[in-house]
């Protein structure tokens, strides 16, 4: 009955986002992406080889993508022959990385419903799945089960108040028993697959970490931004928002001393935000693409101002103190990237839900902050030299401690390989 029930909640989710699609921009991308993926799917079983095998990495969205990524990289290094088939949920997943080069085919997944799901299998015949994070599609994970391939869940994190673990969640728990083998980021998580039965389970950590970790090695270097910092400390402040900036702003102009300088990165690099940061920052300020054709307009300036997409996991090589946006809204960004550099990193209250910043708190390699008063504190406790030190050892133990997640789920893929 609830299995009929979830049937009928897709079919109506679906009739939504088409109604929606009449306005939304997101839900017409949504519902346009699926019509195509029968024929994508068609053009990729005529073009591949059956003998040889094809994994199927599912990924909600671009977050879940970048969990999911060291694994998929990995796998088509040590699989060359193999088929990499890439699906994604949201647009937001698939619109940027549609022409990933380690994937042979990348696409929506259909409608978890039984038709779509026995024929989306039926072409791909996948060698193994993998669902990154927190992807339950009941029918998915029923279909593979009954087709006997293998299915993994890899940098899972489960948390008490989640349905699995509720007494009315039944239903919901079930799902976890089509799963071969689970991937968790911690021990609670361990623990509480343990705790209804579940003991086919690895601490693996974050599959994210080697990815950070690589890409602090090969970080590229702007002479242009080494010139504008100079010898002084440096002030990082990746992913922001607006909110991020109120608290920001006031804080560097009456207790930041006067030998900082500062970089802003926003999240959202639109016309109307970076003009408003200008509008607001509290000292003289001049945008990256202007520095690139005038390096000397940053000797008049105390604040960089980033105004593209893609180069903040590398400008962390000249922080001293990375303060990580998003905090104050949905969830905090990337904590990773500024860890692997040693920066201390500090973050706003709505965190709770990331496991590595529970950690870098714990560890005093990460500081959470809910208004100005809290951050003046951090701040000075962050100008002691040893608490310093200390904050930025804790923070890259963390990564030196959750490393070789990738290698361990290789491993047990190893076992499957044909």
């Amino acid at each position: 009955m609830i299995t009929t029930l979830y049937t009928i909640a897709i079919h109506a989710y679906s009739l939504a986002m088409h109604l929606a699609a009449v306005w939304h921009p997101k839900a017409r991308q949504w519902t346009a992406g699926r019509k195509k993926v029968w024929e994508q799917l068609s053009v990729f079983n005529k073009k591949i080889d059956p003998k040889q095998p094809c994994y199927w990495m599912h990924c909600a969205s671009l977050g879940e993508f970048e969990q999911g990524r060291p694994l998929l990289d990995q796998l088509k290094a040590q699989y060359p022959d193999s088929y990499i088939v890439l699906t994604f949920y949201s647009p937001s997943g698939y619109e940027i990385r549609k022409n990933y080069p380690s994937a042979d085919l990348v696409c929506y997944l259909p409608l978890d419903t039984p038709t779509k799901v026995r024929r989306f299998l039926s072409v791909l015949q996948p060698t193994m799945a993998i669902f990154v994070k927190y992807e339950f599609w009941r029918h998915y994970l029923h279909q593979l089960h009954q087709q006997k391939i293998p299915t993994i869940l890899i940098s899972a994190l489960f948390r008490p108040g989640q349905l699995f673990f509720r007494s009315y969640g039944g239903w919901y728990r079930r799902l976890l028993q089509y799963f071969d083998h689970f991937f968790v980021q911690d021990e609670r998580s361990a623990q509480l697959l343990a705790s209804t039965g579940f003991t086919n389970c690895t601490i693996s950590g974050d599959t994210r970490v080697d990815r950070v970790l690589q890409l602090s090695e090969e970080a590229k270097a702007y002479p242009v931004i080494a010139r504008f910092c100079g010898t002084a400390p440096v002030w990082i402040a990746g992913s922001t928002w607006p909110a991020d900036e109120e608290l920001l702003f006031p804080f560097w102009q009456h207790h930041l001393p006067s030998d900082w300088r500062l970089i802003i990165a926003p999240h959202e690099i639109t016309p109307a935000h970076l003009q408003q940061i200008e509008k607001t920052a509290p000292f003289p300020i001049v945008r990256y693409s202007e520095l690139v054709e005038n390096e000397h307009l940053g000797d008049q300036a105390r604040i960089l101002l980033i105004d593209n997409i893609g180069m903040l996991s590398a400008l962390y090589r000249y922080g001293k103190i990375a303060y990580i946006g998003g905090g104050f809204g949905k969830s905090i960004h990337n904590l990773l990237e500024p860890i692997a550099f040693r920066l201390p990193v500090i973050f706003g209250p709505k965190h709770e839900k990331f496991q590595e910043a529970l950690a870098l708190k714990d560890s005093g390699g990460g500081y959470a902050v809910s208004g100005p008063e809290e951050l003046v504190a951090t701040f000075t406790a962050l100008s002691d030299q040893y608490t310093y030190q200390h904050a930025s050892q804790a923070a890259y133990d963390y990564l030196l401690q959750s490393k070789g997640s990738t290698t361990k789920i290789l491993t047990y893929i190893a076992t499957f390989a044909p």
